[in-house]
């Protein structure tokens, strides 16, 4: 068995949260507040968009397949050292990226600071796993790590047209690299090693994850939840601006208010966990995402697109996005406690799929214009992982089981 490393973090909470809680924010930062100037690069570069689009493809292509490189390291060389070097990478990438005009070299520089996003990444919830593991606190960091991470596609590129605006697009990548360093110089004293020493450890493979059906079941469902969020995020602005005539600004308002429940849901994750269990949750957030499709469907058939319509039942998913996201990591990688960052790397690199290539497909198939592509992924995906979770049931892993 696995023996705690004898420097295991006991710090508490919000103390933790304020370590962990930047890092997870700048690697998705990294994408969003870019966007703004997507439209002007390729005048700066003196290149095609087609050449430009791949500065925003690179970066989300590495962002969850080098997970599956920097899993196993860090569960061979250690959680800190890899942390470390991804910061470096991410740091040194963006102020490269500040000063360069040559086209091929910033796609170059974009890959490289996806290479630093994602090694942090795949540091930070290892560590997570390594922390919180068999502790009702998981819930809450889980929960919380990615309801915070609601907001950043929502302020991102409000921040990047403030920033482009005022002092250019250069400061763009500024302002990414400065954090990253000062972030780095926090973490440095201390984010100690919480690897897990273990005399006989199993090599890190990715055949003993795949194996797993709870780590199928709850990865699904994490990417079920995500990608929910995903497209409504895709939809909303066609849905409300064009469709139900909001202004930008109150489309932005009417967007805050589903981040808003998620954040307040979250506040009771842990209570939640205790009492049903993970399964439990899993189980009442996939009912949830169904409750709010079914009332997605019913105010796109008899109602005009309004707040109401759309909004009022995304609060409800919301909710179930929250019950599920505060256990499916937990879920999905308890049985690895040794080799936590391959199970970590393989379980973000897969719903990461998930959601891009599943998530895409509903909005492009079905018209983005309406409640169709978020009402039926949502339905559809939480359907398949409530037959998964029942699967385990009969299989005999109670639903009530930890």
């Amino acid at each position: 068995m696995p023996t705690r490393n004898p420097r295991l973090w006991t710090y508490s909470l919000p103390v933790a949260l304020m370590l962990l809680a930047p890092f997870n924010i700048l690697a998705s930062l990294g994408m969003d507040i870019y966007l703004p100037v997507v439209p002007a690069m390729p005048e700066i570069l003196g290149t095609t968009p087609a050449v430009v689009q791949l500065t925003l493809t690179f970066y989300m292509i590495m962002l969850g397949v080098g997970q599956i490189a920097f899993g196993p390291l860090s569960d061979r060389a250690g959680r800190r050292p890899v942390l470390i070097g991804g910061a470096v990478l991410f740091a040194l990438s963006s102020f490269a990226l500040a000063t360069t005009s040559s086209s091929y070299l910033f796609v170059t520089l974009r890959l490289v600071q996806a290479v630093g996003a994602s090694a942090t990444l795949v540091t930070l919830f290892a560590t997570v796993r390594d922390v919180y593991a068999q502790r009702p606190e998981s819930a809450v960091v889980y929960s919380l790590m990615n309801a915070m991470l609601a907001f950043v596609p929502a302020l991102g590129p409000i921040a990047g047209a403030v920033i482009a605006g005022s002092l250019g697009w250069r400061f763009i990548f500024v302002a990414l690299g400065l954090p990253a360093l000062v972030m780095l110089v926090c973490a440095l004293p201390a984010w100690h090693e919480t690897r897990p020493v273990d005399e006989t450890p199993r090599r890190a493979s990715f055949g003993l994850v795949v194996k797993s059906l709870a780590f199928w079941t709850y990865t699904l469902g994490f990417g079920t939840a995500m990608g929910t969020f995903f497209v409504f995020f895709s939809t909303a602005p066609r849905v409300l601006i064009d469709g139900a005539g909001f202004s930008e600004l109150g489309f932005s308002l009417a967007f805050a208010t589903v981040a808003l429940v998620m954040i307040a849901t979250t506040r009771f994750a842990k209570f939640f966990v205790e009492r049903w269990g993970i399964a439990g949750s899993a189980v009442r957030g996939m009912a949830l995402l169904i409750l709010g499709a079914c009332a997605l469907l019913l105010g796109q058939l008899s109602l005009p697109p309004s707040f109401w319509s759309f909004i009022l039942p995304m609060w409800l998913m919301a909710v179930g996005i929250v019950f599920t996201i505060s256990v499916t990591a937990e879920g999905a990688l308890r049985e690895f406690g040794d080799i936590a960052g391959t199970a970590v790397a393989l379980h973000f690199c897969i719903q990461s799929l998930i959601v891009g290539v599943i998530g895409t497909s509903f909005v492009i198939v079905l018209n983005g214009d309406t409640a169709w592509p978020l009402a039926a992924y949502s339905a559809v995906m939480a359907a398949i992982t409530l037959a998964a979770l029942l699967w385990r049931r009969i299989r005999g892993v109670p639903l009530q089981a930890m």
